[in-house]
């Protein structure tokens, strides 16, 4: 069963592009801002970065993410302004998704455990999990 749902979920997947790690910088940046030219997202990209990265290096990222339908991108005149193709729930679902079937075998408690046990949660952040927890068990009843 859970690997006729792997199988079915990558044969699903084969058709969605997965970010790399440089355009999901970039997708932070236009889900934070709605949207922005080449020029904003760079801007924004090397803020406080001692290893600038070249703007041509940024307008190429933006070109394939577009052709991947990571981002669309409108012009304004000479001005191209790109906007994120999907809300950031949804690819973060999609990654989560992925990485739960892949490097967890389907099992969301070892995700979880794995998540806090990696790292110092806050009180806060464990009361959060707790209501989420027990929000999800009265929608399950």
């Amino acid at each position: 069963e859970l690997h006729y749902r792997l199988l079915l979920y990558y044969e699903n997947c084969r058709s969605m592009s997965k970010p790399t790690d440089s355009e999901l910088a970039i997708l932070q940046i236009l889900w934070d801002k709605g949207e922005a030219s080449v020029k904003e997202v760079h801007e924004e990209l090397n803020a406080g970065r001692p290893d600038e990265k070249a703007y041509t290096t940024t307008l190429k990222i933006l070109q394939i993410m577009k052709d991947k339908g990571l981002v669309e991108r409108e012009a304004q005149g000479r001005k191209h302004i790109y906007r994120p193709s999907s809300q950031k729930k949804e690819t973060q679902k999609q990654l989560i998704q992925d990485l739960l079937l892949s490097a967890f075998k389907g099992s969301t408690s070892a995700l979880v455990m794995q998540a806090l046990g990696s790292s110092d949660t806050s009180e806060e952040e464990l009361e959060e999990i707790k209501s989420l927890i027990e929000k999800m068990q009265k929608t399950r009843k």
